[in-house]
């Protein structure tokens, strides 16, 4: 087999010649292997992902893809802990910072869209041990994440009577059937269940948010009119760990770590571009579109939960208290019963469970990509890289889909604090993902300025690079540092662990590779911003163009 790319020089690919050529002759999945794995023979022996992933597909990915329990459950504890103006303000900033990151990792993945996709940039772009930290940390938090959505899914069945009596392991089996089906056959099954899934939850926070404007106003069957009466009684900001500003502060502190993780999984539709059809056209409207899903979704709906219930609510503080399963622990679902709004929270219950099964849909999917880009890096063993006929890398799915046995620890309650610590320890690692994400795109930029590449020639430019980049990697970093400033007075081992151990861990598998392979910093001149490229180039010529025949299409395509 060729050497990995992520082992030589843009010079060893084969020239833009030959991959025209080739995606020409042999069509654009066997193109981009040649480029990739530096000759035709291994790309046919190995086979490669396919870009069956439609506009539609990455839009609704963007838009509503990997909202999981957190939009819907994690929330209530982040607003009984800060108050409302702590919780809107604390979302706000992160989405800023989320939104700078996402700009970063836009201008990569329009460059370069390549499977897996940020592995790969921070093996190219910055040093090969952090490309292996940054993958298989990655692999490790998708493939948990997982377990904890079908653990979430299952217990969230049990809300409706008759489902009480059937063993929850039979859920989770149902549940790990139906997410290993849809990403077992092809790309496109997966990119159609996720549609499905995200138009589900785009319409129904959607939803929400006008039921919270219709509340408020006093149209609800109370005809009570709630304004802002909950942020003057019981308060806008709550002091938490402190009294007066400084524990007002510290409650706005301990928002920004909850809606880091609330946020997680807003990276996955640049993962995704390794299988788009037509990326460098589909993905900077994906990028953008980032951008309209933090505003309505976490900052509406952040600022929606804040008028509808005081964070003082004994409902909500109960359910977190007593580890309420379900829809109990929602703060929406509390502000519908308040409402007198009877049928409602099993609507959102329901909703919540295809949140959580698209969740856990959407990480078997990236996880398994994860570890085809090692793969393709050089991080993790050859035979990774097998694809079925139909481009799915099979044994990534199965290796990573494997993993889902550890759910079953979730049925016997002697094991599910170990199965806590298991989600625990992956916690952090969504801001070290971003932290890295950011470095990527640090050295990219400078890549790009030493090879004597303009910028304003790009496809997607991000604006006040790399100012962007820095910024987002200094607020994730303040972050890592001081999310766990709880644990420390009184000083409490268990929130220790959570709050930083997934530091180390990153770590450790930086050094190991760094130590083990000899890996260096990548200087920017010697950069590889090159392989895969000329296959990519020669494919743009093969999308067809897209022309509205009238103004229903004129709108879809504005949408999708």
């Amino acid at each position: 087999m060729g050497d990995y790319p992520g082992d030589r020089s843009s010079s060893d690919s084969p020239t833009y010649r030959d991959s025209t050529r080739i995606v020409e002759e042999k069509g654009i999945g066997l193109g981009e292997a040649a480029d990739a794995y530096g000759d035709l023979r291994s790309a046919e022996e190995y086979g490669y992902v396919t870009r069956g992933l439609k506009s539609r597909h990455i839009q609704f990915i963007a838009l509503g893809g990997t909202i999981g329990t957190g939009l819907f459950l994690g929330i209530g504890r982040a607003f009984t802990q800060a108050g409302p103006l702590s919780l809107f303000l604390g979302y706000s900033f992160t989405g800023v910072a989320v939104y700078a990151m996402m700009m970063s990792l836009g201008e990569m993945a329009t460059w370069l869209p390549l499977p897996g996709a940020i592995p790969q940039f921070c093996t190219r772009y910055v040093d090969g041990a952090m490309g292996f930290a940054v993958g298989w940390n990655n692999w490790y938090q998708s493939s948990i994440t997982l377990c904890a959505e079908i653990s979430a899914a299952s217990l969230i069945i049990q809300y409706w009577n008759g489902a009480q009596d059937i063993d929850v392991a039979a859920w989770i089996s149902l549940l790990i059937v139906l997410v290993i089906a849809l990403n077992t056959f092809a790309v496109s099954v997966y990119g159609e269940a996720e549609f499905i899934f995200a138009s589900i939850k785009i319409i129904t926070i959607v939803g929400l948010i006008i039921f919270a404007i219709i509340i408020d106003l006093g149209g609800g069957p109370t005809q009570d009119r709630l304004g802002f009466r909950y942020w003057n009684d019981p308060g806008a900001m709550k002091a938490y760990k402190g009294t007066g500003s400084a524990g007002r502060f510290l409650g706005f502190f301990s928002v920004l770590a909850n809606a880091t993780f609330s946020y997680g999984g807003v990276e996955f539709v640049a993962v995704a571009a390794g299988e788009a059809k037509d990326p460098r056209r589909n993905m900077p409207k994906a990028i953008r579109r980032v951008f309209w899903r933090i505003l309505f979704f976490y900052v509406l709906g952040s600022l929606a939960i804040g008028v509808l219930i005081p964070y003082n609510e004994p409902l909500l503080l109960g359910a977190i208290e007593d580890g309420a399963p379900g829809g109990a622990v929602s703060p929406w679902v509390i502000a519908i019963y308040r409402a007198g709004v009877p049928v409602l929270p099993s609507i959102i219950n329901a909703v919540i469970l295809t949140s959580a099964s698209s969740s856990a849909n959407a990480h078997l999917y990236i996880g398994s990509r994860y570890l085809y880009a090692l793969a393709q890096c050089g991080e993790a063993p050859h035979f990774l890289l097998k694809c079925s006929k139909r481009g799915v890398p099979y044994f990534c799915v199965v290796i990573t889909a494997s993993l889902t046995l550890l759910t079953y620890m979730s049925c016997s309650s002697g094991a599910e604090e170990v199965f806590q610590w298991f989600q625990d320890i992956v916690a952090v690692s969504t801001l070290l993902t971003w932290m890295s994400i950011s470095i990527a795109y640090i050295r990219f930029h400078a890549a790009l300025k030493a090879q004597g590449i303009d910028r304003s020639t790009l496809v997607f430019r991000s604006p006040f690079q790399p100012y962007t980049a820095y910024f987002s990697l200094g607020f994730f970093s303040i972050i890592v540092l001081f999310s766990g400033f709880y644990a420390f007075d009184p000083f409490d081992g268990h929130g220790f662990v959570t709050a930083y151990v997934g530091i180390p861990i990153y770590l450790a598998l930086y050094a190991f590779w760094r130590i083990y392979k000899g890996t260096k910093f990548v200087k920017a001149h010697e950069a590889d911003i090159q392989s895969g490229k000329a296959a990519l180039d020669a494919a743009d010529a093969h999308w067809p163009p897209r022309v509205a025949r009238n103004w229903i299409e004129r709108v879809w395509f504005w949408i999708a």
